[in-house]
Protein backbone atom coordinates (compact mmCIF):
# COMPACT_ATOMS: atom_id res chain seq x y z
CA UNK A 1 0.00 0.00 0.00
CA UNK A 2 1.37 3.77 -1.03
CA UNK A 3 1.34 5.76 1.35
CA UNK A 4 -0.39 9.11 0.90
CA UNK A 5 1.62 12.43 -0.05
CA UNK A 6 1.05 15.96 0.67
CA UNK A 7 2.25 19.22 -0.90
CA UNK A 8 2.90 22.18 1.32
CA UNK A 9 3.40 25.45 0.00
CA UNK A 10 5.13 27.96 1.77
CA UNK A 11 5.38 31.80 1.23
CA UNK A 12 8.81 33.17 1.36
CA UNK A 13 7.96 36.35 3.10
CA UNK A 14 8.31 36.37 6.88
CA UNK A 15 9.55 33.00 6.18
CA UNK A 16 11.35 32.70 9.77
CA UNK A 17 7.79 32.67 10.75
CA UNK A 18 6.00 31.00 7.87
CA UNK A 19 8.79 27.69 7.93
CA UNK A 20 7.48 27.38 11.32
CA UNK A 21 4.02 25.81 9.82
CA UNK A 22 6.15 23.28 8.05
CA UNK A 23 7.72 22.30 11.54
CA UNK A 24 4.55 21.36 12.93
CA UNK A 25 3.05 19.74 10.11
CA UNK A 26 6.09 17.82 9.43
CA UNK A 27 5.80 16.40 13.54
CA UNK A 28 2.77 14.82 12.28
CA UNK A 29 3.24 13.86 8.89
CA UNK A 30 6.70 12.94 7.96
CA UNK A 31 8.58 14.74 6.01
CA UNK A 32 9.10 11.96 3.08
CA UNK A 33 5.74 12.56 2.53
CA UNK A 34 6.07 15.96 1.90
CA UNK A 35 6.11 17.64 -1.40
CA UNK A 36 7.63 21.37 0.02
CA UNK A 37 7.25 24.35 -2.66
CA UNK A 38 8.29 27.53 -1.63
CA UNK A 39 6.60 31.23 -3.55
CA UNK A 40 7.57 34.42 -3.39
CA UNK A 41 4.07 35.64 -0.85
CA UNK A 42 0.92 34.65 -0.40
CA UNK A 43 -0.59 35.89 -3.83
CA UNK A 44 1.35 32.89 -5.23
CA UNK A 45 -0.47 30.31 -3.99
CA UNK A 46 -3.55 29.53 -4.54
CA UNK A 47 -2.38 28.90 -8.48
CA UNK A 48 0.18 26.60 -7.22
CA UNK A 49 -2.18 24.97 -4.88
CA UNK A 50 -4.89 24.18 -8.11
CA UNK A 51 -2.38 23.20 -10.06
CA UNK A 52 -0.23 20.71 -7.44
CA UNK A 53 -4.07 19.11 -6.50
CA UNK A 54 -4.73 18.83 -10.37
CA UNK A 55 -1.85 16.43 -10.49
CA UNK A 56 -3.22 14.14 -8.69
CA UNK A 57 -0.48 13.23 -6.70
CA UNK A 58 -1.13 14.66 -3.65
CA UNK A 59 -4.24 13.10 -0.56
CA UNK A 60 -4.62 17.21 0.36
CA UNK A 61 -2.19 20.10 -0.40
CA UNK A 62 -1.65 23.05 2.26
CA UNK A 63 -0.49 26.14 1.60
CA UNK A 64 1.04 29.08 4.80
CA UNK A 65 1.77 32.11 4.63
CA UNK A 66 2.13 35.48 7.26
CA UNK A 67 0.22 38.64 5.66
CA UNK A 68 0.69 41.70 7.32
CA UNK A 69 -0.13 45.35 7.24
CA UNK A 70 3.03 46.51 5.29
CA UNK A 71 1.22 50.48 4.99
CA UNK A 72 1.09 49.95 1.43
CA UNK A 73 -1.80 47.87 0.74
CA UNK A 74 -4.73 46.02 2.15
CA UNK A 75 -3.77 43.46 3.62
CA UNK A 76 -7.36 42.26 4.41
CA UNK A 77 -7.86 42.32 0.92
CA UNK A 78 -5.03 40.22 0.29
CA UNK A 79 -5.86 37.85 2.90
CA UNK A 80 -9.26 37.06 1.70
CA UNK A 81 -8.12 36.83 -1.88
CA UNK A 82 -5.58 34.16 -1.16
CA UNK A 83 -8.03 32.27 1.02
CA UNK A 84 -10.85 32.34 -1.46
CA UNK A 85 -8.14 31.45 -4.01
CA UNK A 86 -7.08 28.12 -1.86
CA UNK A 87 -11.19 27.73 -1.19
CA UNK A 88 -11.80 27.87 -4.96
CA UNK A 89 -8.59 25.02 -5.88
CA UNK A 90 -9.77 22.69 -3.51
CA UNK A 91 -13.19 23.03 -5.30
CA UNK A 92 -11.89 23.24 -8.42
CA UNK A 93 -9.41 20.10 -8.09
CA UNK A 94 -11.55 17.68 -6.20
CA UNK A 95 -8.58 17.53 -3.77
CA UNK A 96 -8.20 19.08 0.08
CA UNK A 97 -6.75 22.45 -0.29
CA UNK A 98 -5.38 23.66 3.60
CA UNK A 99 -4.99 27.40 4.37
CA UNK A 100 -2.53 28.18 7.19
CA UNK A 101 -2.60 31.44 6.49
CA UNK A 102 -2.84 34.18 8.77
CA UNK A 103 -3.44 38.16 8.95
CA UNK A 104 -2.44 39.45 12.33
CA UNK A 105 -4.29 42.91 13.93
CA UNK A 106 -1.61 44.58 15.27
CA UNK A 107 1.66 42.81 14.22
CA UNK A 108 4.83 44.31 14.94
CA UNK A 109 8.04 43.24 14.07
CA UNK A 110 9.97 42.94 17.56
CA UNK A 111 11.32 39.80 18.96
CA UNK A 112 8.17 39.82 21.37
CA UNK A 113 5.84 39.35 18.75
CA UNK A 114 8.19 36.97 16.39
CA UNK A 115 8.22 34.79 19.38
CA UNK A 116 4.69 34.28 19.71
CA UNK A 117 4.09 34.30 15.59
CA UNK A 118 6.43 31.38 15.31
CA UNK A 119 4.80 29.13 17.90
CA UNK A 120 1.10 30.28 16.53
CA UNK A 121 2.66 28.73 13.25
CA UNK A 122 3.96 25.03 14.65
CA UNK A 123 0.58 24.90 15.93
CA UNK A 124 -1.38 26.00 13.13
CA UNK A 125 0.70 23.71 11.39
CA UNK A 126 0.47 20.69 13.32
CA UNK A 127 -3.42 21.36 13.06
CA UNK A 128 -3.74 21.38 8.88
CA UNK A 129 -1.63 18.33 9.80
CA UNK A 130 -4.36 16.75 11.53
CA UNK A 131 -6.95 18.29 8.79
CA UNK A 132 -5.25 16.77 5.89
CA UNK A 133 -4.70 13.41 7.78
CA UNK A 134 -8.55 13.28 8.95
CA UNK A 135 -9.90 14.39 5.21
CA UNK A 136 -7.69 11.76 3.61
CA UNK A 137 -9.13 9.01 6.25
CA UNK A 138 -12.51 10.35 5.76
CA UNK A 139 -12.36 10.13 1.95
CA UNK A 140 -10.71 6.93 1.87
CA UNK A 141 -13.37 5.73 3.73
CA UNK A 142 -16.05 6.73 1.19
CA UNK A 143 -14.87 5.18 -1.66
CA UNK A 144 -16.12 2.49 -1.58
CA UNK A 145 -19.43 3.56 -1.05
CA UNK A 146 -19.08 6.17 -3.96
CA UNK A 147 -17.81 3.00 -6.18
CA UNK A 148 -20.64 1.24 -5.39
CA UNK A 149 -23.16 3.73 -6.30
Amino acid sequence: MTLPRYAFIKANWHSDIVDRALDGFAELIPMDQIDVYDVPGAFEMPLLARDLAQTGRYAAVAAAAFVVDGGIYRHDFVAQAVVDGLMRAGFDSGVPVLSVSLTPHHYQETDHHNAIYRAHFVEKGREAARAALKITETRAALRPAVAAA
